[in-house]
């Protein structure tokens, strides 16, 4: 028989960090909850252009 390793990885700790940025850039900007809303779908983009060169 054929034996496949499988491995499992758990990622949750960037995920965290994420929506914990997410969440302060919010409360210190003031912004409401649309613009909050709006926030949560803008704001990885401006972080892939933003850290774009450095991953090359």
């Amino acid at each position: 028989m054929n034996e496949r390793k499988i491995s499992i990885e758990q990622h949750s700790g960037i995920g965290m960090l994420w929506f914990g940025g997410w969440l302060f850039s919010i409360g210190y900007l003031n912004l409401g909850f649309w613009q909050g809303l709006l926030g949560l779908l803008i704001w990885p983009y401006f972080l892939g252009v933003h850290f774009m060169p450095v991953a090359g």
